[in-house]
């Protein structure tokens, strides 16, 4: 069985998502994960499929037919067991600033947090002009000392951003 990573853009209408979902399933794919978004009008997904080894190519080759939509591929392996880790959420909320992405990521990957999911937006802000960032973000942590370390970092850096910012514990009976 292959597991197939890809990446699938093009401008948003409707019908893009059944026609993804309708080639997979006419090549016996399985759909097993996936993040699909609009952006800017324009579609975005990541989507794991997996597959038997002798229909991928037939697949991915169906897959880039359709019409409008570019589509690129990884192929997914099996990987060792991941070291046991602590999974925290950190909630952001702040007025919008340029940087902000990349002090936040910053302070995780420094302190060897494991990023697992990102979501932003902006919206306006009401009755005060400007506009609004909101980030949650999902990470992992391998040991105590890195997630206490990291909890510090993340407390003063919303201080310097003055930002709200909420940490929590994803995770609260683990062993960590």
């Amino acid at each position: 069985m292959a597991h197939l990573i890809l990446t699938l853009i093009g401008e948003d209408r409707p019908g893009l998502v059944q026609s993804v979902a309708e080639v997979v399933s006419a090549h016996a794919g399985n759909w097993e994960r996936s993040q699909l978004a609009h952006l800017a009008g324009q579609f975005a997904g990541l989507v794991e499929v997996g597959v038997d080894n002798d229909q991928a190519d037939d697949l991915v080759a169906a897959l880039r037919g359709l019409e409008g939509l570019e589509v690129t591929l990884r192929t997914g392996r099996a990987t060792e067991a991941p070291p046991p880790a602590r999974r925290i959420v950190l909630d952001l909320v702040g007025n919008d600033r340029l940087g902000i992405v990349a002090d936040v990521t910053s302070a995780l990957a420094a302190r060897g947090a494991n990023i697992e999911r990102l979501e932003t937006t902006t919206e306006e802000a009401p009755m005060a002009g400007g506009s609004i960032f909101r980030a949650r973000v999902e990470a992992s942590v391998v040991d105590r000392a890195e997630l206490a370390d990291l909890t510090q970092a993340l407390e003063d850096l919303a201080g310097e951003l003055m930002v709200d910012l909420e940490v929590t514990d994803a995770d609260p009976d683990s062993l960590l």
